[in-house]
């Protein structure tokens, strides 16, 4: 886990806010979580391999050393 942490302020649909933290909830999970989680794998997904930083290598690879779902 990354040990800086940095503010993001997105705007949203207010109706999506609410069921999106709703769902959070249901899986003991606070939405910073969530969002931590989603921007994780949108880079690891769209970002070419040998460009993923070494600090977040641990989660991009599997065993075999490839990005996870290659």
């Amino acid at each position: 886990m990354e040990n800086r942490t940095a503010r993001l302020t997105i705007l949203v649909d207010p109706r999506k806010k609410k069921l999106f933290e709703e769902l959070c909830a249901r899986q003991d999970l606070n939405s910073s979580q969530v969002v931590r989680k989603l921007m994780r794998q949108y880079i690891l997904e769209n970002l070419p391999e040998e460009e993923i930083p070494d600090w977040l290598a641990p989660h991009a690879k599997g065993e075999d050393g490839r990005k996870q779902g290659a």
